[in-house]
Order: structure tokens, then C-alpha cells, then sequence
């Protein structure tokens, strides 16, 4: 039964997440829900996983972003054998994610 409500309880979840219209949105319910430890690690994961996915090496992407290798291996193994869901933001938004990394980088981003 707990493996039955846990599925439930993720497709509320989801079914929530694809009603937000806006990045505001999403930022508000995301603050609401996950720590501030929680929702970086998320964010870090799919800056390493754009970087990975770019070809940028494991030790740039240590000091672009952060992250330990541990992270960035498990991200690299999630790309290769996990269910493809990095592979369809990036073939959704990846213009979109590389726009908002250069406006941090260059100081655009509040």
C-alpha cells in the first residue's frame, strides 16, 4: 500500500507542477515546497546535466558550478541510462536554459 500512495501522492505532484503558467509561479510553489538546500541542488543538477550534455568536461564543470564529482557523475549516469527526461527539457528548452545561464553569467539575472 505505501509504494501505491507514494505513486499517487507523485502524480498529484506533477499534476500540480503542469498546472503553473509562469516561472513566477513555479518559483513561488518551488519556494514553498523545497528547502533552499533542495531547490539549488535541484538547479545544480540540470545546469551540470546542460553542461554534460554541451560536452564540457567533468573538472569544468566542478568550477563553473560547483558541484562535487560524486553529483556530476551521478547526473552523467542519469543521462545515460535513466528515462531520458533530461533529454526532453533539453530538446524542449534548451535555447531557453542557455539564455538564462548567460544572463547570470553576464549579471542580467537578479
Amino acid at each position: 500500500m505505501k509504494k501505491e500512495r507514494q505513486h499517487a501522492d507523485q502524480e498529484a505532484l506533477f499534476e500540480a507542477i503542469l498546472s503553473l503558467k509562469t516561472t513566477k509561479e513555479c518559483l513561488a510553489f518551488f519556494k514553498d515546497l523545497c528547502t533552499y538546500q533542495e531547490l539549488n541542488a535541484m538547479s545544480q543538477r540540470l545546469r551540470v546535466a546542460k553542461l554534460l550534455h554541451d560536452g564540457t568536461v567533468f573538472h569544468r564543470i566542478v568550477e563553473e558550478t560547483g558541484a562535487s564529482t560524486a553529483t556530476i557523475s551521478r547526473v552523467n549516469r542519469s543521462i545515460k541510462d535513466g528515462y531520458n527526461g533530461y533529454q526532453i527539457i533539453f530538446d524542449r528548452v534548451s535555447d531557453k536554459l542557455d539564455a538564462a545561464y548567460a544572463a547570470e553569467e553576464s549579471g542580467e539575472m537578479q
